[in-house]
């Protein structure tokens, strides 16, 4: 087998593994990425796009942990976006600068909102209906609307230009069809992988591949951390009326109603995708009934809307976590720190640059030392893992 060697490898090629890699390379580490599939492909791709923020998580109104870890994230993101940030993605496509919150003319819906503007001062604006987006200018709309501090981007942009620049160094290798190489006292020494006849040596093995990380955990025989699933049923709807929406839409409860973001795509045509608490509770019901439940709700709160050449259709995601009690939501990015490797989750789309700050921090404090040049050269005859496609597109469908 030909060898190379690394300081760090990386597997999993989601928003966390391209960002880890992007500042890690930037400390000066040689490190490595590889993915199975595509890259971004697992729950990257099927993400909104939105940078929360953490008002969903203040409806209530009280400050959450959750919504404290999250609160600065927006500007960290803005800074990138502008390319001011230690990242730059000023060639990221923002679909939207702001989203929104909006409430049905409910005394209770509106006294929510109340709680979550009191509560989110300074995330959270008013705003003059004269600024109000398009499809909040209608007539028949008499609920409240904020403005949040909050971007939208679109992900495939962000997977594009996230792994542009460092190309050779993010590799199509299945993990699970290798065989890792660990000392007596537990280190992980190497990843081997038969089909291309390598072996790469590393010094730090981190592992971000999402729900792919109980497989490889259950390779190398660790049994902590441990992993959970919670599901959800989103729902698409492909279109061609351009009135872009990104909002929660709030009722009495404190959590969203819905969660609708608008993507464009390449055949002139609109997506709109539903999140929120009816892809939450929508893993109860079929396709068809959660189509149902979808074009009910938007007959409900979006009266007005009506969707030319509407064609629907429904996507299960399993959003990879760290196990908590009862299967909570966790409230910040994670990672578990044992021998010489790291099992990460980011928890958020929008927590990937907390995450990498904390190994970054995690390897300054271990003072781990850049001691390695890996070999381009035999990398430079390995795939490349490809962009996924978004859920909406036609290929991806």
């Amino acid at each position: 087998m030909r060898e190379i060697n690394t300081d760090i490898v990386i597997v999993g090629a989601g928003v966390a593994g391209l960002w880890m890699l992007n500042s890690l390379s930037k400390q000066g580490y040689d490190v490595l990425l590889l993915e199975a599939n595509s890259i971004g492909g697992g729950q990257s791709v099927r993400s909104q796009g939105i940078i929360h923020g953490g008002i969903k998580y203040a409806l209530n109104g009280v400050l959450s942990q959750a919504s404290d870890a999250i609160k600065g994230m927006p500007a960290r993101w803005r800074a990138c976006l502008k390319g001011e940030g230690d990242i730059d993605l000023r060639a990221v496509t923002t679909l939207s600068d702001a989203h929104y919150l909006w409430s049905q003319g409910s005394l209770a819906a509106k006294i929510t909102s109340f709680f979550a503007k009191k509560a989110m001062s300074g995330r959270v604006d008013n705003m003059a209906k004269v600024d109000y987006p398009e499809i909040f200018q209608h007539p028949d709309f008499k609920g409240n609307l904020y403005k949040l501090n909050e971007i939208v981007i679109d992900v495939p942009s962000l997977l594009k230009v996230l792994s542009a620049q460092l190309q050779q160094r993010i590799v199509q290798i299945d993990t699970t069809d290798c065989s890792w190489n660990k000392d007596s006292a537990g280190n992980i020494m190497s990843v081997s992988c038969s089909e291309q006849a390598i072996q790469i040596n590393a010094q730090r093995f981190i592992f971000a591949a999402g729900q792919g990380n109980a497989s490889i955990l259950a390779q190398l025989n660790i049994d902590k951390p441990q992993m959970q699933l919670r599901p959800l049923h989103m729902v698409m709807v492909t279109h061609t009326t351009n009135l872009p929406v990104y909002a929660h839409c709030i009722g009495a409860s404190s959590k969203p109603l819905v969660t609708i973001t608008h993507h464009i795509n390449s055949d002139g045509s609109y997506t709109w995708y539903y999140g929120g608490d009816i892809a939450e509770t929508g893993v109860q019901r079929d396709r068809g009934q959660q189509i149902a439940a979808a074009q009910q709700l938007t007959a409900k709160i979006l009266p007005w809307v009506k969707l030319q050449n509407a064609h629907w259709s429904t996507l299960h995601i399993s959003r990879a976590e760290p196990k908590q009690s009862a299967l909570n939501r966790p409230d910040a990015a994670y990672y578990h720190s044992e021998n010489n490797y790291l099992v990460t989750w980011p928890t958020k789309l929008a927590l990937a640059p907390d995450l990498s700050d904390q190994v970054c921090e995690l390897f300054s404090q271990q003072q781990l030392v850049a001691l390695n040049k890996a070999d381009l050269n035999i990398t430079a005859n390995l795939k490349t893992p490809p962009l996924a496609e978004p859920a909406w597109s036609k290929t991806g469908q």
